[in-house]
């Protein structure tokens, strides 16, 4: 059995937790790899990620590098004589990192590779209305997410899960996840799958960056797909809807839940219909998006009553 010291490469909350779980597991980890601080919210005030925060809490080194190919920072990784590296959502690696160490360098992955590669896993398995994701870790190589395969573990996606409530169940079974695959390398025990053995014969959907433009709304879809849309960017980035009035009124929102009424919507899609008190909806292909809990534009979060109270619609409103 061979003793493991670990460099650790993350920035959000997902990825402090993988570290606290690894610190409390006992592993010796020597090093922390993290974004540099940036200037964040209205004031530009510099925060700490997540990551930061913890390797600050159990005083471990911190490396905040700005280029991961610069001379400095890989003399300081090396001087480390880490023996495996472990990423959790990180930015991509070059080789010249992830090959330094002598036992490789693995990934936790939030969707059951090779489906759902790339930057928002957790998002698309919901907007394309998967009933079960998981986690996968794998070693890194030259192509992105398309490493040996290390552990899977599936979870089921309920119908009304949003991509948060996802993310934070995701965040705690990778917690184990993680403890895990290192007692196998740990151990030797650490038998790898290439993801090539489980491509054969199905369709592979992928996990982009999510744009600005793809979080508005359109309303010439169904319910289904509209409603997962909603879930799926619940609560980051959010879903975009902006409503234009006959009197060329104009009201942008995002939207944080939802519910769909099924129906024959007798109006065209895109059509607001709202009593101003109760409910307000918009007309879909099949039926209507309810809007439950939204956003507007330079106010705070609120229910759907809250914000007719303060914002009715009067007259003749559709989505724009």
């Amino acid at each position: 059995m061979e003793k493991l010291r670990i460099v650790y490469f993350g920035t959000p909350e997902f990825a402090a937790s993988q570290l606290e779980a690894i610190i409390n597991a006992g592993y010796e980890v020597a090093a922390v790899v993290t974004m540099p601080d940036k200037p964040a919210g209205r004031g530009k005030k510099i925060q700490f990620s997540e990551v930061k925060k913890v390797a600050l809490d159990h005083q471990l080194p911190l490396l905040q590098p700005e280029k991961l190919k610069s001379p400095d920072f890989l003399d300081q990784l090396a001087s480390f004589h880490a023996n495996l590296f472990v990423v959790v959502a990180f930015r991509m690696l070059p080789a010249v990192v992830w090959q330094m160490p002598q036992l490789g360098t693995f990934n936790l992955h939030a969707s059951l590779l090779p489906q759902y590669r790339g930057a928002a896993p957790i998002n698309f398995a919901i907007i394309n209305g998967e009933t079960e994701t998981g986690l996968t870790t794998f070693f890194l190589n030259e192509e992105i997410d398309k490493g040996t395969i290390i552990m899977r573990e599936k979870t089921p996606i309920r119908h009304d899960e949003t991509a948060g409530e996802l993310h934070d169940k995701l965040m705690t079974m990778g917690n184990r996840i993680v403890v895990e695959t290192l007692k196998k390398i740990e151990s030797g025990t650490c038998e790898t799958q290439p993801q090539d053995e489980l491509t054969q014969g199905i369709n592979l959907k992928t996990a982009p960056k999510i744009t600005k433009e793809f979080c508005q709304l359109r309303f010439d879809r169904n319910c289904e797909n509209t409603y997962n849309l909603v879930r799926g960017l619940s609560p980051y980035p959010a879903a975009h809807i902006r409503l234009c009035s006959a009197n060329d009124e104009v009201v942008e929102m995002k939207v944080y839940e939802a519910s769909v009424e099924l129906t024959t919507p007798h109006v065209c899609p895109g059509t607001v219909v709202t009593d101003n008190k109760t409910y307000l909806k918009i007309a879909l292909t099949d039926g209507f998006l309810l809007l439950n809990s939204l956003q507007q534009a330079g106010k705070k979060r609120m229910e759907v009553t809250d914000f007719l109270r303060g914002t009715p619609l009067f007259g003749t409103w559709k989505a724009c």
